[in-house]
Order: structure tokens, then C-alpha cells, then sequence
């Protein structure tokens, strides 16, 4: 599924990366989290992407049941995680290559990745390794350049994901699409499942993110509350206001 960037508003920097606040797929979708995937190798850090999570706003209505909980909280809760990753709405992972590698060592990363997520829920059967298969066939021939950007898009509509891949944005992205249900939710488990994502900057800033939210829903809903009660008492008043006084 193509989208389209929004680049008229100020960008989010990421690692000196932009990101578009809002890029629009079927529906606008709102860069509700951020962060890198990195490794320490002798106190050395190693920046391998920057990634931006999309998110249909109205995620939040299914997530009511962690209204009023710190960012911090969240990101240490894993069913929190769960209903991110299971919430009906549009969700687009944007990737961007900082650290440049081959895309088959990527493919066979991420093959691995969801195999072992597959396997230790007894997930993982024939159908799961064909698809598995056409992913790293998929990534086996590209190079990624830094800049390169990889995009997951999961519509809400059905179980399924669109990978794209474009190199330095410089020609149409290549896409591909996995049909699998299972291997769909463990790639999207890999990017937001909480405390085993690949990220846990990207998990931090998505929990903080969506704190503020459920906050500002609460403090909305609240306002709306006192703004109509606050009416109905104005009307009583005037109405009373109103009412002829008896002679006597």
C-alpha cells in the first residue's frame, strides 16, 4: 500500500533522519512513536535504522483500560503491548537504513526472528515456513544503502502486510505482500510487542506516547462534562428568570 508523506509540517528528526508527522495510506495515521535499533559492541554503539510507528489515532479507544498509567508503566506492560498489536486499525512501520547491510542478512534476521516468536507458540508449520521462505527470497537481492527506506503497512481491514523497499528513495519502492495471519502477527509483535521488540527506544517513546493521549481523551471528555453541565445550569437559571411571579 503506497503512502503518502506529510511534508508540508515540521518533521521529526530521528537520529538526524526525518519523519513526517502524519503520512496518509488509506486514512491520515499519526507518528505516534519513534526510535533506532542499535547494539554495544565494546562500548561502541551501532546504529542500524531509525523507525517511525504510524498509527490510526482511534487506537485509543481500545486501550481504555490503561487510562491514567505513566508512559513508564506501559512500557513495561506487555498486554498493554498486546492490544497495540491486535487493535483494529491501520498501522506503517517507516524504516530507515542508518548503518548500510546486505538485505539478505536482513531477510534471514528477521526470518529467524519470527520463526523463534512462531515456534515457542506452536505456531510454526508449513504454511508459516513457506511465507518465511518468500520473505527472504523477497530481501535476498537488495542492498541496503544507508537512507534506504523499508515500510510494513497492516491495514486494518485484513490479516495481512505490504513489506516495501525503496534505496535512497531514488526509484519506485518493490513490494511484496505475506498473507499468513501467524507470521503477520509475529513481524508486527517484533516492532511493537513491548519488552521483546527489537527497539526498546521506539517501544518508550509509542508507551509515552499513548499515555499522553489517553490522558488528554480523559481531559477532554471531562470538559465536554462540565461545558454541558455548566450549560444546563445556565439554562436553568435563565428559566427561572423567566417564570411571572404570582400576585398575591
Amino acid at each position: 500500500m503506497d503512502a503518502i508523506l506529510g511534508m508540508g509540517s515540521e518533521m521529526v528528526m530521528v537520529d538526524d533522519i526525518p519523519f513526517p508527522p502524519q503520512i496518509t495510506t488509506t486514512k491520515p495515521l499519526s507518528l505516534l512513536g519513534h526510535g533506532i535499533t542499535d547494539i554495544e559492541i565494546h562500548f561502541l554503539q551501532i546504529k542500524f535504522t531509525a523507525i517511525g510507528v504510524y498509527i490510526d489515532p482511534e487506537i485509543v479507544a481500545h486501550l481504555q483500560k490503561w487510562k491514567g498509567k505513566s508512559g513508564t508503566e506501559l512500557a513495561e506492560d506487555d498486554e498493554f503491548f498486546d492490544c497495540v498489536v491486535a487493535a483494529p486499525v491501520d498501522k506503517y512501520l517507516r524504516i530507515v537504513v542508518i548503518k548500510q547491510i546486505k538485505g539478505s542478512q536482513y531477510g534471514v534476521q528477521l526470518e529467524s526472528s519470527v520463526r523463534d516468536r512462531l515456534a515457542a507458540d506452536d505456531k510454526y508449520e508449513d504454511e508459516e515456513e513457506a511465507a518465511l521462505e518468500e520473505i527472504v527470497e523477497f530481501f535476498q537481492s537488495k542492498y541496503f544503502k544507508k537512507d534506504s527506506v523499508l515500510t510494513f503497512s497492516f491495514p486494518a481491514a485484513s490479516n495481512v502486510v505490504e513489506i516495501g523497499f525503496s534505496s535512497e528513495g531514488k526509484e519506485e519502492p518493490k513490494v511484496m505482500k505475506v498473507e499468513n495471519r501467524n507470521v503477520v502477527e509475529m513481524i508486527k509483535k517484533g516492532y511493537l510487542g513491548g519488552t521483546t521488540a527489537y527497539s526498546p527506544s521506539t517501544i518508550s517513546s509509542l508507551a509515552n506516547t499513548l499515555s499522553l493521549e489517553l490522558v488528554n481523551q480523559l481531559v477532554q471528555r471531562s470538559l465536554r462534562i462540565f461545558s454541558s453541565t455548566a450549560n444546563n445550569d445556565s439554562h436553568r437559571k435563565l428559566n427561572s428568570n423567566l417564570v411571572t411571579p404570582l400576585s398575591y
